[in-house]
């Protein structure tokens, strides 16, 4: 299906992501720019204020202030030949309610990988059934494609059925159900048999359209500051450089940080490492990582610097993701398993060392080891660290190991896969154009 015509009038959506949360942001700002480039659509992003959603109004008012009620909004003005949707995040799910109110076609933007959407209809049911027997779930859950899921492997919000969080989680996994259409950061060719499984599904869940891999695009604004990382990398051998980092919010315990360090030094490798300030509780750091103010060098391993010298260059809290994943020297990707980080490694063909932190990490990390075979999995021990020796150990299997290559092999079709899938004629391509064409057809 070709792209919505320029002569069209414009089509009016509305892009409700969630407060704070920047790995939701960042593919929505990129469905955004396809909207509006290639479907001539004008796109109003809402972006909630954090410190706003804190203010009430107050429980009274001065006695000089008058009170007025307004009349509802109304969307009859609109201009003829006009098309309103609003599409939202799942952490935003209940802003379907407001759109369905005014006759507005309601889509949730799933940012994250589509066989959670098997999820959202196995385990509301799967808990209540449980929760009945008075009996907690043990046994694994078998994804499309025969990916295992244990229960270890879930958020823990999820795992802790008692709490509010966990019944939020649940809401928000039934009303999806409500949405007229389901967008997913994610191709055809690299889920198949997860589309395939929500198809069989049909009726009673919405339509999926597999629109990506939206990855960013505006990596211009980040050449300067990145230009150490890309002289450095300029000067080293092709895909000969590990490239370590775990995000915009992840942070290692101390110890962790620790055996990183020297597990990196241990295995003679070359990397580049992208260093976040250690605190105790990693996982419970992962959004208040603008609090750590301290320099994350201080706390390297005493002469760490000088003896990986040449062969390791070590930045403080930020570097530039899609130019290091892109250029041709780097050749592996330690990551914590964010989908957009996975998107971005599939898309340049680097394979990766699975190292979730938290949230749906874990289960990304099962799916990229068991299910499309592009990484090797970090193991913790008994305390929750991995130690330096197995650090050690994978970083040289996936450099310069046999099972680095296989995985390489792999990647290079599934990196082809992901090119044809956004060509002019390629399957994200037509879903996009075809989600466009129904809120088209809806005035």
């Amino acid at each position: 299906m070709e792209a919505t015509q320029r002569s069209q009038p414009p089509h009016n959506i509305a892009l409700l992501p969630p407060p704070s949360v920047l790995g939701h942001l960042i593919p929505f700002i990129e469905l955004a720019k396809k909207l509006t480039l290639q479907h001539n659509c004008t796109v109003t992003l809402i972006i909630p204020d954090v410190l706003s959603m804190n203010h009430k109004i107050p429980p009274s008012r001065p006695p000089h202030h008058n009170r007025h009620r307004f009349s509802p909004a109304s969307l009859d003005g609109r201009s003829p030949g006009e098309s309103a949707a609003l599409v939202v995040d799942l952490f935003a799910i209940d802003a379907i309610d407001i759109a369905k109110q005014f006759g507005i076609p309601a889509y949730l933007f799933h940012v994250i990988a589509t066989y959670e959407l098997s999820l959202c209809v196995i385990l509301p049911k799967l808990y209540e059934s449980c929760a009945s027997e008075s009996r907690d779930m043990a046994a694994p859950i078998t994804l499309p494609g025969s990916i295992a899921l244990s229960p270890e492997d879930f958020p823990d919000l999820i795992n802790e059925t008692n709490s509010d969080a966990h019944k939020s989680v649940m809401d928000w996994y039934n009303k999806f159900r409500e949405a007229d259409g389901v967008i997913v950061n994610s191709f055809l060719e690299l889920e198949l048999e997860a589309f395939k499984d929500l198809e069989r599904r049909r009726p009673g869940l919405p339509p999926v359209y597999p629109v990506g891999p939206l990855i960013r695009t505006d990596t211009e604004a980040e050449s300067d500051r990145g230009s150490e990382c890309v002289k450095w990398l300029n000067d080293q051998p092709p895909k000969s450089v590990l490239f370590v980092s775990f995000g915009s919010g992840g942070t290692l315990s101390v110890e962790q940080f620790n055996e990183l360090a020297l597990g990196l030094d241990m295995s003679g490798q070359r990397f580049l490492w992208c260093v976040r300030s250690p605190q105790d509780k990693a996982a419970d750091e992962y959004l208040n990582s603008q609090s750590i103010v301290e320099d994350p060098l201080d706390f390297l391993p005493e002469r760490f610097l000088e003896r990986t010298k040449g062969r390791g260059l070590v930045v403080a809290s930020w570097a530039p993701q899609i130019q290091v994943l892109s250029h041709g020297s780097t050749g592996g990707f330690v990551t914590h398993c964010g989908w957009n980080s996975i998107l971005e490694s599939t898309v340049f063909g680097v394979p990766l060392i699975a190292w979730p932190l938290c949230f749906e990490q874990r289960m990304n990390a099962v799916f990229l080891t068991e299910g499309l075979k592009t990484a090797i999995r970090v193991k913790e021990n008994e305390n929750g660290v991995v130690g330096r020796e197995q650090i050690s150990e994978l970083v040289k299997r996936l450099m310069e190991g046999k099972e680095g290559n296989q995985i390489r092999r792999r990647l290079s079709d599934v990196k082809i896969a992901a090119g044809k899938a956004l060509s002019r004629e390629g399957s994200s391509t037509k879903a996009l154009a075809h989600v466009v064409q129904q809120w088209i057809n809806t005035k």
